[in-house]
């Protein structure tokens, strides 16, 4: 197998993900998994689609993240390892999205309007 690419976004956050046969290693911005996110929460978003299939130790995932915040960072991983999984094994398609892992989240932060303090805050109204 030679390796994979693919991208997963959400929020502002962008993941750009290099998969290829190896022995489980997870490198985020040229740091280990452990590092870069030390929370334990996190740290089990991004390896879902890994234990879903029962592939942790059989890839190392090399990825370039930018953008966002933590959490916003961790799900766009997720998304990008799930696509990189497909790319690899076409029939894993259905239990990955079966779990959501395929769908990218489309919420994002809403504009600020002109005129407004904020998107949906208003002004104090004064009637006098």
């Amino acid at each position: 197998m030679e390796t994979v690419n693919a991208v997963g976004r959400r929020k502002a956050a962008v993941a750009r993900v290099i998969l290829k046969e190896g022995n489980g290693t997870i490198t985020i911005n040229r740091r280990p998994l452990e590092v870069y996110f030390p929370s334990s929460i996190l740290q089990y978003i991004v390896k879902q689609p890994l234990s879903l299939l029962d592939v942790a130790e059989k890839y190392d995932v090399n990825v370039n993240l930018d953008g966002g915040g933590y959490k916003g960072q961790a799900e766009a991983l997720r998304l990008a390892i799930a696509r990189a999984l497909v790319k690899v094994n076409p029939e894993d398609k259905s239990a990955l999205r079966k779990e959501g892992f395929m769908t990218r989240d489309p919420r994002s932060v809403e504009r600020k309007k002109p005129g407004q303090p904020k998107a949906r805050k208003r002004f104090q109204f004064s009637k006098r």
